[in-house]
């Protein structure tokens, strides 16, 4: 009997789940998810409008985010629907259904919306009405949003390669591959333009730059060495995307490193003890890590030096880190959406983002946090510091904060209102 690689990545994936926990309950009983306390909120939080695109409640490590561009947010569901929306009103502007299990999307730009399935399809959709301009088969599951350059569709599946293909038809123009280790975390990291390169994570470790025209390798460093005697000890998955910013790469590795890697040439210039397979966000100070263990701990960009950590959402299963304004903002398993105050990762607020895990960052755009869970329900949020907040209410937006306490509010409440709940003192 032939067994697929996809049949085969997910039995290592049980495995590997198995054994963590086999391995935990020896040493100690799992920890338990941080409960949710009250806190001191200085922001207002209000839900500008909500949609749906449909999804799969089922822990599937989809990746399923959003995309913003030109005043319009992109989103993808598990039961192949596309859908365009005002990022103003949440107006739905256009939907395409694909009929494909969709697992990685949204891809934007080039006037081009791009999605890829569990089954190896990817799909071009004109960005203004939806249209179907092409569809190809790779071969290989598509788990990260593809990126678009103005030469070529990025496109990265499991089996550790990346493809770059045609804007105007599909047709493969270069394909690049690594080695994919016998074991392996399920999730790939999503592919990054940056200038005429692409540069992307892979599950050995390392961090490679492309030129994005024609697939030639500009650089290549290892961020994550794997160590241990063990497989699951030597798990160092790169499955999240790198952030650029100036002339230098961001990187976080599961088990490994958070480091800082010279853009032209790839050199590490520091590297700093973390793990997460979720992923980081940078502004001009800090580089800001959701770590596996729950922690969101700030790094100082320039040496990599811990600056702050927040616990008190520990092991509550976050998203990457998104920045909006003064505060980091996080999702967590349960639907809950946290906003930390950037100097010092205090909790400023807390909204629900519907009543399920929340597994693709949180998208900031025109002054406002866009949260996908992993059912497709979508969320904008918007948020006042508390003291003008109380000065001048805002108009004709219901607050997340109105709501009672998230351990006062029976799930069934929390989903049929338009206010989410608030943490802080205001709930």
């Amino acid at each position: 009997m032939r067994v697929s690689s996809l049949t085969l990545r997910y039995a290592l994936c049980a495995v590997m789940l198995a054994a963590l926990a086999a391995c935990s309950s020896k040493e100690k009983e799992i920890d338990p998810p941080a409960e949710l306390s009250d806190f001191p909120a200085t922001l207002r939080v209000q839900r500008a409008w909500s949609a749906g695109v449909g999804g799969d409640a089922e822990v599937l490590r989809l990746g399923l985010g959003l995309a913003v561009d030109d005043g319009r947010v992109f989103a993808a569901g598990r039961g192949g629907d596309v859908e365009a929306f005002q990022l103003d009103s949440g107006r739905l502007i256009w939907r395409a259904r694909t009929k494909v299990p969709l697992a990685g999307g949204t891809g934007v730009g080039q006037g081009l919306v791009v999605v890829g399935s569990s089954e190896g399809t990817v799909v071009a959709l004109n960005a203004n009405d939806g249209s179907e301009r092409w569809r190809v088969q790779v071969n290989g599951e598509v788990l990260a949003a593809p990126a678009i350059s103005p030469r070529a569709v990025i496109v990265r599946t499991v089996d550790g390669k990346l493809r770059g293909l045609s804007l105007q038809n599909g047709e493969e123009l270069w394909l690049y591959e690594q080695q994919v280790p016998r074991l392996s975390l399920r999730g790939t990291a999503v592919p990054v333009i940056a200038g005429t390169a692409v540069i992307c994570g892979f599950d050995n470790g390392k961090v490679v730059a492309l030129n994005a025209a024609n697939g030639d390798l500009l650089w290549e460093t290892t961020v994550a060495p794997a160590r241990g005697r063990t497989e699951l000890e030597r798990l160092v998955d790169i499955d999240s995307a790198v952030q650029v910013r100036d002339n230098y790469v961001y990187a976080v590795g599961f088990q490994g490193r958070a480091a800082m890697l010279a853009i032209d040439t790839g050199q590490v210039w520091w590297a700093q003890e973390a793990s997460s397979y979720r992923g980081l966000a940078v502004d001009d100070q800090n580089v800001y890590v959701s770590t596996a263990a729950g922690d969101v701990v700030a790094l100082s960009r320039e040496t990599g030096t811990e600056v702050w950590r927040q616990s008190a959402l520990a092991h509550r299963g976050l998203s990457a880190p998104a920045l909006a304004d003064g505060s980091v903002v996080v999702a967590d398993f349960q639907g809950y959406v946290h906003w930390l105050d950037k100097r010092t990762g205090a909790l400023a607020a807390r909204a629900q983002a519907g009543g399920h895990r929340v597994s693709t960052p949180p998208v900031v755009a025109d002054g406002r946090v866009l949260v996908i869970n992993d059912e497709g329900q979508i969320s904008a949020f918007q948020t006042t510091p508390i003291a003008l907040a109380e000065a001048k209410p805002p108009q004709n937006a219901p607050a997340a904060d109105d709501a009672p306490a998230p351990s006062q509010t029976p799930q069934s409440a929390v989903e049929s209102s338009d206010a989410a709940p608030a943490g802080g003192s205001n709930e």
